[in-house]
């Protein structure tokens, strides 16, 4: 073996850099590169299409039990089905958060509609078939999910 076998070729760091871009490449598949927007506005749009989400599913149900049974009230599927949709619309806030690159995709999501459904049944149960709900509930949501934020901040300083 000569000498020149051991020796590091020239363009060593060239192709560690093209490794490094292509790991780079790979880690941001399935995010989206978008123009860099304050995350709280990130996070009111969020809250606000999961508040649209939440109504759309709940008027889904509603007909469907309408449909089957004759009758808007979902009797004993009622429960598993409201909590399908906090489920569904949890699920659909955490991927848009990851995808958008948000600290905290999952906690924020978990708390923004835990904390909208508590005040909905704290405070708009009454008024759930009026008009203005469809305005109230996602705006609402948006102004949950920036709570629940605030939160996931003082939790992640009260870890440091």
């Amino acid at each position: 073996m000569s000498h020149d076998d051991d020796r590091m070729p020239d363009d060593l760091e060239a192709v560690l850099e093209a490794a490094d871009e292509e790991d780079e490449a790979e880690s941001r598949a399935g995010r989206y590169d978008a123009p860099p927007l304050p995350p709280a506005l990130i996070l009111a749009v969020v809250g606000l299409l999961c508040g649209f989400a939440t109504i759309a599913l709940v008027w889904l149900s509603e007909r469907s039990c309408d449909r089957f049974r004759d009758t808007t009230n979902c009797g004993a599927l009622g429960l598993p089905l409201l909590v399908l949709i906090v489920v569904v619309t949890m699920v659909l806030g955490g991927l848009a958060l990851s995808r958008l690159a948000m600290p905290h995709p999952k906690l924020i999501p978990f708390l923004g509609v835990a904390f909208m459904v508590a005040l909905v049944v704290a405070f708009l149960t009454g008024h759930l078939d009026s008009p203005w709900i469809l305005a109230v509930v996602p705006a609402l949501t948006a102004i949950t999910f920036l709570l629940a934020n605030l939160v996931a901040r003082l939790l992640e300083r009260a870890d440091a």
